[in-house]
């Protein structure tokens, strides 16, 4: 019997599953790491952090299982991160990650000294300071020891298929994120090359997501028991990804993800850009595209939440707050590490608004819940005013396990929400692109309509959804008012 290995590699932690061609999951396995935080709004994790954990990961997946069986490997991965290496393969410094803050200068020289519509015309998007061409740019300006050692430039799920096969390759999906790829084209732009003094060279060469990259390297075989022959697959975004591992592929279809940061996910059959630049335009891992809005703390917010709290009891937490969705009159500004879509702003700050003596711990738990969520319907109505017709999503991510959190999604955003069997996500979508690069399935489209199922469906209510409607206002003054005063603080 082949069996398939998917990896999604987080923020937080590395999730592997193993699934058979039918889909079904035989063994997964979970490896936690830390986030750096040299200074006030950075954020790194060495690489070696990444391959540690995958090396331990994988003899525990293939606990009782024949580890010959396993076919093909395919990697999901948080995207933007700048991994550089030396000639020799080595990793010049810690990889500066996805929610690193410290590229404000260099992000606003892309968006007003080059140009905004430059950006567009050559990449179909303008510089958010978590994408990775802002980062080389910073590194070129602060750290030119370790600029001028690069002889390749690598996103994070990039280095782990280079360390499991040898091949220096990455995907049309992952690769949208660095600013450095013409999106419609699908190709390396060498004018933004220049102008954030990238060696063509440096990067890894594009391949479409269940393009088998490699086979696993001979000494990695023999060590977990595997064959030679085993598959590795480009992968993807770990975005991406989980829009394969919901099944959100064909034009029009949408997933939102409750991850760390959250996202609304849209697949499009054709290339588009909307007016503003609000959204991101990628390619998706189907070789078509979608467009993305990314909001940079969702889950996070309530696990911040609840450190505050020192409450481990999620669900405790959250108990009888039923009875208050649509009347709260508590507010939070979700922007904990600022905010990526739609306002591209690295100053916004979280916020309770709206205090008064009768606020209680409950108000607030529910204020950060529907906090994101509003967060969430600002990309959405972009996508929407952009004339895309969304009145169903997926929703996937560790936030989509509670059940009040799925009802207020779907009445802030007026949409049907479809809950997959599996809730893996980006470690499914891996498993399912090795399983197409593989040949099981012809194709991603007709992979995930065998494998992906819906278990349930949650519909929004008339009379919440027009509550959330005139809070979403009063939402969207509270950042317009207070976002001059951010800069400040």
């Amino acid at each position: 019997m082949k069996t398939f290995i998917g990896i999604d590699l987080g923020t937080s932690s590395m999730k592997l599953l193993l699934v058979d061609q039918r889909g079904k999951i035989l063994n997964n396995q979970r490896i936690e790491y830390e986030v750096s935080s040299p200074l006030k709004g950075w954020s790194e994790q060495n690489p070696s952090s990444w391959w540690q954990a995958l090396d331990k990961a994988i003899p525990l997946l293939l606990q009782n299982q024949k580890a010959k069986d396993v076919y093909a490997i395919g990697i999901a991965g948080q995207m933007h991160g700048l991994v550089v290496l030396d000639e020799e393969d080595n990793v010049v410094r810690p990889c500066i990650l996805w929610n690193d803050g410290r590229t404000q200068k260099q992000t606003d020289y892309l968006n007003h000294v080059v140009g905004k519509d430059v950006l567009s015309q050559h990449t179909a998007n303008v510089a958010f300071a978590g994408f990775t061409a802002p980062k080389i740019l910073w590194l070129y300006e602060n750290e030119k020891e370790n600029f001028d050692k690069i002889n390749k430039i690598m996103l994070p799920k990039d280095y782990l298929v280079y360390k499991l096969c040898g091949n220096h390759t990455t995907d049309f999906s992952d690769a949208s994120g660095t600013l450095l790829l013409d999106v419609k084209n699908k190709r390396w732009d060498e004018k933004m090359c220049k102008i954030c003094h990238v060696n063509p060279n440096w990067l890894p060469k594009l391949c479409a997501s269940f393009e088998v990259v490699g086979t696993l390297c001979k000494s990695f075989a023999s060590k977990w028991g595997m064959d030679e022959q085993v598959k590795i697959v480009a992968g993807a975004g770990d975005n991406a990804a989980a829009a394969i591992g919901t099944n959100a592929v064909r034009d029009g279809k949408c997933n939102v993800s409750l991850g760390t940061s959250g996202t609304v996910f849209v697949a499009s059959d054709n290339f588009s850009v909307d007016k503003n630049n609000a959204l991101h335009s990628f390619c998706h891992a189907t070789d078509k595209f979608h467009l993305m809005g990314c909001i940079l703390s969702a889950a996070s917010c309530n696990s911040w939440w609840m450190d505050v709290l020192k409450s481990n009891d999620f669900d405790g937490e959250q108990k009888n707050l039923q009875q208050l969705l649509g009347k709260n009159d508590c507010f939070f500004l979700p922007y904990l590490t600022g905010e990526r879509s739609p306002h591209n702003d690295v100053d916004a700050k979280g916020a309770f608004i709206g205090l008064n003596a009768s606020t209680t711990r409950q108000k607030m738990t529910l204020a950060v819940l529907e906090g994101v969520s509003f967060a969430l319907k600002d990309n959405l109505d972009v996508a929407r005013q952009s004339g895309l017709k969304i009145e169903t999503a997926t929703l996937c991510g560790g936030g989509a396990k509670s059940k009040l959190w799925q009802t207020i999604i779907a009445n802030v955003c007026d949409l049907t929400i479809h809950l997959p069997d599996l809730e893996e996500g980006p470690s499914y979508g891996g498993a399912i692109l090795a399983m197409v690069g593989s040949g099981i399935y012809p194709s991603v489209q007709q992979a995930c309509d065998r494998l992906v199922t819906i278990k349930e469906e949650i519909k929004p209510e008339r009379q919440l959804v027009e509550a959330y409607q005139q809070k979403h206002q009063t939402f969207k003054k509270l950042y317009q008012s207070l976002k001059e005063l951010f800069k400040t603080m």
